[in-house]
């Protein structure tokens, strides 16, 4: 799954976990997708725009060397206010590098020792940047977590295997992903997605003979043969910073405006989990922990029954994921 999306954006760990459960179709687990991570068959690290991914280790070396440059350059600006420069963000790379194949996976504050004992002095923000600067340049990525907190590892061990593609074609690849799992999409929402340029997005649309359609005067396109079909009354339980929402620039198709409570360059971001029903953000929920389960409490206008059936069948299917009791809480609004 998350090599069909191309990569899937992996901010919160938990909910990125449940957004990719909730695509697979055999029932997958919480349990399951940690021991994926764990085992280094999904790795979560900075690709594309500079936040976390979560992408396969088959992908990971042709994905970064296409779009790491556009976010060093993004980043330039944090490195020289953070007196960063390349000597700097070069040794703290050779040191992790010396460290991790030396032994076991180790956290960001365990390789912040490393660094101190090398000369290189990084705490907080500065280390976060110097750990996101070697995941950009291929030498680290996500190891196995200890207990709830992220080991970074060797990205030659945990992809061994990884393939190298030209420039030329890896963006063809990326473009075909994307148009492919998350179509139909704007160029903007591509150039938002990847941390592409324009003229990058149209080239790769070109290259894979993408469809083009104008709805309500706005041009979007496709890649292949669309399979997938909402059944009515469909509900879904997305997380925050889900695909479904954060993947896109241009959100007009999806009105969302009762799940916001920020803005951003583009116009409001989703950064609460909405409640999807038909296609359309209806509500938001959050996850509650309780004694006896996880509670669900949802804000939303009224459902009918059809819609109230389909949201405890979702409710199920997260507490089935989860491994515990779910009970729903429904406040509606108008």
């Amino acid at each position: 799954m998350v090599g069909w999306l191309g990569a899937v954006q992996a901010q919160e760990y938990a909910a990125a976990r449940w957004g990719v459960g909730q695509r697979v179709a055999n029932g997958s687990t919480d349990a399951m997708i940690r021991r994926a991570v764990d085992a280094g068959r999904i790795l979560r690290t900075h690709v594309m725009r500079p936040t976390w991914h979560f992408v396969t280790p088959a992908d990971i070396r042709w994905m970064l060397e296409l779009t790491a440059p556009r976010v060093h350059r993004i980043m330039a600006h944090y490195h020289r206010r953070l007196e960063l420069d390349a000597r700097v963000r070069t040794r703290a790379a050779g040191i992790f590098e010396r460290v991790l194949g030396d032994g076991p996976h180790l956290t960001r504050g365990d390789l912040g020792v490393y660094l101190a004992r090398g000369g290189v002095v990084a705490k907080g923000i500065r280390l976060a940047m110097l750990t996101m600067h070697a995941e950009l340049e291929g030498v680290i990525c996500s190891g196995a977590y200890r207990g709830r907190e992220l080991t970074y590892a060797l990205l030659a061990e945990r992809a061994p295997r990884a393939k190298r593609l030209a420039r030329e074609e890896a963006l063809g690849e990326l473009t075909r992903r994307f148009f492919t799992s998350h179509a139909p999409a704007t160029v903007r929402d591509f150039v938002w997605w990847s941390g592409l340029t324009t003229a990058d997005a149209k080239r790769g649309l070109a290259m894979n003979r993408a469809r083009e359609e104008v709805i309500e005067g706005r041009t979007y396109w496709s890649i292949g043969r669309s399979t997938t079909a909402m059944r009515p009354r469909q509900v879904f339980l997305l997380p925050v910073y889900d695909e479904y929402l954060v993947a896109y620039r241009d959100r007009d198709a999806v009105p969302h405006g009762v799940a916001l409570n920020a803005t951003g360059p583009g116009g409001p971001l989703p950064f609460q989990n909405p409640l999807v029903i038909d296609g359309q953000v209806a509500g938001t929920w959050r996850p509650v922990q309780r004694a006896e389960g996880v509670g669900v409490a949802l804000v939303g206008r009224t459902l009918t029954r059809t819609e109230g059936a389909a949201l405890a069948a979702a409710a199920d299917r997260y507490g089935r994921f989860l491994g515990a009791h779910v009970r729903l809480q429904i406040e509606s609004r108008q």
